[in-house]
C-alpha cells in the first residue's frame, strides 16, 4: 500500500457546465486535503470566472506547472488553456469541447507517467468533444485506447448499489445484436475481478439481468436469455464465479433480491442506469472497471441548464473523488494479500 499522500488528478470537464461548480464546492472543504492532494487540469482564469459567478470569496487555487510542485495542503491547478478562452455559461460550444480534451489529455499523460495516482473526470459533452483529432464517444473509449485495454465495465456505484453494463453508449436498436455469449462472459469476468481487487470482496455474488420483459418468459417474449445469456452464466459458473440469473429487471429491482448480491450486470445502459439513478443518484459514481489505472467520475452530466446558478450539488463529484482514493488503496491491499502466499499442500508436494 502507498506510504505517500495520494495525488488526485481532476480533468476540468466542460467549462460552460457545472463542472467547475462541483469541483470548487468539493475542494472548498479543507478536510479533502487530509485525505489526498488534488491537482486540477484546467484554467485558473476559468476557475476565477466560476468563483465570481458563484460568489465564492473564501477559496483560491494554488497555481502550479507540474504535479511535483503541488502543495499538499492546498487545492492545486495546472493551466492547460489559453487565457483568452471564452466561457459561455449554459452553452455547448466547440471551444469548450476542445478545452475539455486538452485538459483530459494533459491529465492522462501525467497519469501514465505516474505523476498523479488516479483520475477523476468532471463531466464533458459527448457532442462538442468530437473533432478530427478526437473521435471517441467519451472518456471511457479514450482511456481504453490510451492504456491498450480491449474490455472494461462501466459500474455505477453508491453506498448500496453496484450496477455494471454489458453494453454502454450504443443505440437501443443495436443492443440485441451486440450482446453475445462471449461478450457477456467477458463482462462477468471483468466485473468479478473488479469486485475482488477494487472493492475487496472475497467471494462476490453477481446477479445478471435478462434482456427481454420477464427475462424472455421461457422463450415466449424473446430467445436471447436461452440462447445467449444463460450459456454465459453457465460458463462463468464453471470457472468458479458465483453468478446467478437471468432475472427480470422490473421484478428484480422491485423486490429485495438486490440485497443478496454484491453487484448487478445489466444488458444495456438504461436498464441499469434508470433504477440506479432513481435509487441513489445524489451520491452516485461512475467507475471504469478493467483499466490498469483508477478512473471515476460523477454520475451526472454537464447540466448546462444549471450552470452559474449555484444550484448544483457537489455530492456525486465528492463521492467520485473519495471512491477513487478507496479503490486505489484497495488495489494495493489486494496485491499485498495475494502476493507471496504460502503454497498449498498439493503445490508443496509438486502436484498439479
Amino acid at each position: 500500500m502507498p506510504d505517500h499522500t495520494l495525488k488526485i488528478g481532476i480533468s476540468q470537464g466542460d467549462i460552460n457546465g457545472i463542472s467547475y461548480e462541483v469541483i470548487l464546492k468539493t475542494l472548498m472543504d479543507n478536510r479533502v486535503n487530509d485525505i489526498c492532494t488534488t491537482v486540477v487540469y484546467g484554467s485558473p482564469k476559468v476557475a476565477a470566472y466560476h468563483r465570481k459567478a458563484l460568489n465564492i470569496t473564501n477559496f483560491s487555487f494554488n497555481n502550479i506547472n507540474t504535479p511535483e510542485e503541488a502543495n499538499l495542503k492546498r487545492a492545486n491547478i495546472i493551466n492547460c488553456l489559453d487565457d483568452n478562452i471564452r466561457v459561455e455559461l449554459g452553452k455547448s460550444t466547440t471551444v469548450a469541447g476542445e478545452a475539455s480534451i486538452i485538459c483530459l489529455k494533459a491529465a492522462v499523460s501525467d497519469l501514465k507517467e505516474g505523476k498523479i495516482d488516479v483520475l477523476v473526470t468532471a463531466p464533458i459533452s459527448k457532442h462538442n468533444i468530437q473533432s478530427a483529432s478526437f473521435e471517441f464517444v467519451g472518456h471511457t473509449e479514450y482511456l481504453m485506447d490510451q492504456f491498450g485495454v480491449n474490455d472494461v465495465v462501466m459500474i455505477m456505484v453508491n453506498d448500496t448499489l453496484r450496477i455494471g453494463l454489458v453494453t454502454g453508449h450504443i443505440p437501443l436498436a443495436q443492443v440485441a445484436s451486440t450482446i453475445t455469449t462471449e461478450l457477456i462472459l467477458k463482462k462477468i469476468k471483468t466485473l468479478h475481478r473488479s469486485l475482488m481487487e477494487d472493492f475487496v470482496i472475497r467471494k462476490p455474488k453477481i446477479a445478471v439481468l435478462g434482456l427481454n420483459p420477464h427475462a424472455g418468459d421461457q422463450g415466449l417474449i424473446g430467445t436471447e436469455e436461452k440462447e445467449v445469456i444463460i450459456p454465459a452464466i453457465r460458463s462463468a459458473r464453471e470457472e468458479g464465479i458465483l453468478v446467478f440469473g437471468p432475472y427480470p429487471a422490473d421484478g428484480f429491482f422491485g423486490s429485495r433480491q438486490l440485497t443478496r448480491f454484491d453487484a448487478v450486470l445489466a444488458m444495456y445502459h438504461d436498464q441499469g442506469l434508470a433504477p440506479f439513478k432513481s435509487m441513489g443518484f445524489a451520491n452516485g459514481v461512475n467507475f471504469t472497471a478493467g483499466l490498469p489505472v483508477v478512473r471515476t467520475s460523477p454520475a451526472h452530466g454537464t447540466a448546462f441548464e444549471l450552470a452559474g446558478k449555484d444550484e448544483a450539488s457537489p455530492d456525486s463529484f465528492r463521492s467520485a473523488l473519495f471512491l477513487a482514493c478507496d479503490i486505489y488503496k484497495n488495489r494495493g491491499l489486494y496485491k499485498e494479500l495475494t502476493s507471496n502466499q504460502l503454497p498449498s499442500y498439493d503445490e508443496d508436494n509438486g502436484k498439479e
